[in-house]
């Protein structure tokens, strides 16, 4: 059985279904869909699969853990326009210092947009994290 088919049994039952959870860990999109959709909360054994992937690692700290997911930060900060999302919208403000210092050398239309959100959260300035 591959991921995808057992996160589909799964969301096809509607409750969390722990034979399955093995297979739905190793794949990034199934363990963040199995954790929103069916589980609606955390879903720790999907989370090394998550934090290989920018888009399930920032959704899944967006919509799951309202809140820093620390395992996919490496990822997302490879990705200027997560990078910026994370720090809108999870952190609220300045990103911890590797994430920034990536985010600044980037130098494209998010770095603009990110220096013009945290300069307008002075607080965020010196919160380094």
């Amino acid at each position: 059985m591959t991921p995808q088919e057992a996160y589909d049994k799964a969301r096809n039952l509607g409750l969390r279904t722990p034979e399955l959870e093995l297979v739905i860990s190793k794949d990034s999109q199934c363990s963040y869909w199995y954790a929103r959709n069916v589980i609606e909360g955390k879903f720790i054994l999907g989370e090394p699969a998550i934090s290989k992937s920018a888009y399930c690692s920032f959704h899944y700290a967006r919509y799951v853990i309202k809140g820093k997911f620390i395992l996919g930060e490496p990822v997302i900060s490879k990705d200027v326009q997560f990078s910026y999302l994370y720090a809108k919208e999870i952190i609220k403000g300045r990103l911890p210092d590797l994430m920034h210092n990536q985010m600044i050398l980037e130098n494209n239309e998010y770095t603009k947009e990110y220096i013009k959100f945290i300069s307008k959260n002075p607080d965020s300035l010196n919160n380094k994290i």
